[in-house]
């Protein structure tokens, strides 16, 4: 059982809705990265596996990181040509806090359609969405990271913003968005299942059954399922809580580096009851 976590004295807090977990931006994701070398790992080890013939590679945070993201394909199509095809998976934040969200969204949607790519959910595509269609406050959103993505498709959100003139930067915002970027965001999916893995952003509520998970926890939970011991139904291959090195546990494996922060964006990759990391 890893210890307490510490709170954060210079954490920058933003207003969420009610419910919502308080997230505070890049600050808070320096230290955590810090203090995930104190974690420890699971008890008892367990052994997990994907089908036979398969092989999938799950990446991590991108935060529109689009340069990172082109090194590590190239990466993975390296590996593929020497050990065979695999499997994509993508697990969530694409967009903020990186200064080319557009590019990846394009490059994402891309993959997705024409090569399968599985592409699900993360709680920055939530917000993003979210401030879209009226359902957050906007400086929630823009204190993440908004503001960068904003940039990415072309709008300078400083005039709207002092002026609080909300309504006419979404639809600046809606207009700028090409159709099949937010026919993607909308159509991502929360969670994967393939063998004895299943694959999420943030993680899950232990003690929940797997295909019973609020879509809130796999978004956006953190300390409860990150310092949780417990095995699970299937390993759990996660982003969200980043870390100074990919995490491999016995019941979770985090992919989350810090990209943005670290100019390192991993990937588990994952075959039969093995897992290896490839990495920028």
């Amino acid at each position: 059982m890893a210890g307490e976590r510490v709170p954060f004295p210079c954490d920058r807090i933003v207003p969420l809705p009610p419910g919502k977990p308080m997230f505070s931006g890049v600050f808070r994701d320096g230290f955590v990265m810090f203090f995930s070398r104190l974690r420890k790992p699971a008890a008892q080890p367990a052994r997990y596996r994907v089908p036979d013939g398969v092989k999938l590679y799950a990446v991590g945070d991108v935060h529109g990181r689009y340069d990172l993201l082109q090194r590590l394909l190239d990466l993975v199509a390296e590996d593929r040509a020497a050990s065979g095809e695999g499997d994509m998976v993508f697990l969530g934040d694409y967009v903020d806090r990186g200064t080319d969200s557009r590019r990846v969204i394009e490059t994402l949607s891309a993959g997705q359609a024409e090569q399968g790519w599985i592409c699900l959910k993360g709680n920055h595509e939530a917000m993003m969405l979210d401030v879209l269609d009226n359902e957050r406050p906007w400086d929630a959103w823009l204190a993440n990271g908004g503001v960068e993505t904003l940039f990415s498709y072309g709008i300078s959100p400083r005039d709207y913003i002092v002026a609080r003139r909300f309504d006419e930067l979404r639809e600046a915002a809606l207009a700028a968005l090409p159709p099949h970027h937010l026919a993607f965001l909308r159509g991502l999916a929360f969670s994967h299942r393939v063998g004895d893995y299943f694959f999420c952003h943030a993680g899950i509520r232990p003690g929940v059954p797997l295909d019973q998970q609020d879509p809130d926890d796999l978004l956006w939970i953190r300390d409860a399922f990150i310092n949780s011991g417990a095995f699970h139904e299937g390993r759990v291959v996660h982003g969200h809580t980043p870390a100074m090195e990919p995490e491999i546990l016995p019941n979770r494996i985090n992919v989350d580096t810090g990209a943005y922060l670290t100019n390192r964006l991993a990937c588990a990759v994952i075959e039969a009851d093995r897992v290896r990391i490839i990495h920028t």
